[in-house]
Order: structure tokens, then sequence, then C-alpha cells
């Protein structure tokens, strides 16, 4: 799966926080399987038109969560924690949520304020 990954460099949040909460969603949202290869940082740093160092930070990061592991012969590879079954069906929920808010016409914030509500009416935030 290629990475989708957008630095807004104007934003308030630093661009090697924005790197490593878009890994970390894909991550954790089981789009990328334990095993995946990240881009080398050179080439993602190119590609997002970062420094290097930019991207060595976000990956740091991951690493210090448990997410990636820096390994020599193949890179910077997702480490993703044991498989979860209760985290999957949450999941399979989440992806119907996210389909019929767009059949509904309702837009990604419109979602996230009602699952938000929902989180705080549970005591789950």
């Amino acid at each position: 799966m290629a990475l989708e990954i957008t630095v807004d460099v104007q934003a308030a949040t630093p661009p090697y926080e924005q790197i490593r909460r878009q890994i970390a969603a894909y991550v954790d949202g089981g789009l990328l399987d334990d095993g995946a290869r990240l881009p080398t940082m050179r080439a993602l740093a190119a590609d997002l038109g970062v420094a290097t160092g930019t991207v060595a930070r976000a990956y740091a990061e991951l690493e210090a969560a448990g997410l990636v592991a820096s390994r020599r012969r193949t890179g910077t590879v997702v480490t993703r924690p044991e498989h979860r079954p209760a985290e999957d069906e949450v999941r399979r929920t989440a992806t119907q949520l996210a389909v019929q808010a767009r059949d509904a016409g309702l837009d990604g914030e419109a979602v996230l304020a009602i699952v938000r509500a929902a989180l705080l009416r549970a005591g789950a935030a």
C-alpha cells in the first residue's frame, strides 16, 4: 500500500509530528501490516519536501512507541502490536460507519464530532 502522507508547513503542528501521526494512524487502523516496509527517510523527505532529519525524528518517535523497528537490511518496518480480536471488530464497525456516513453525505469532521460525542457519553474519552 502506498502511503498518502501530507505535510502542512504552515500548520502549528511540527512537520515531524504530522508525519508521525499519519503513519501511526495507518498502523493503528490496520492499513499497514506487521512487517510492511516504510519508505526510506530520504525518499519520504524528498516526496514531502522536508529535511531528512524531520522524517528521522518521526521514525524515531514511532520506534519509541513500538510501532516500527529499524532493521539494517530491510529498513524501517511496521511492528504492529499483537493481534487483538476486539480491535478488529471495532475497525470493522468503524469501516461500516465510514461507508454509512459517506452514503449519507456527511463529511469527516461531522463524523468525528459524532464519534467524540459518543465516546464522551460512554465515558471512554
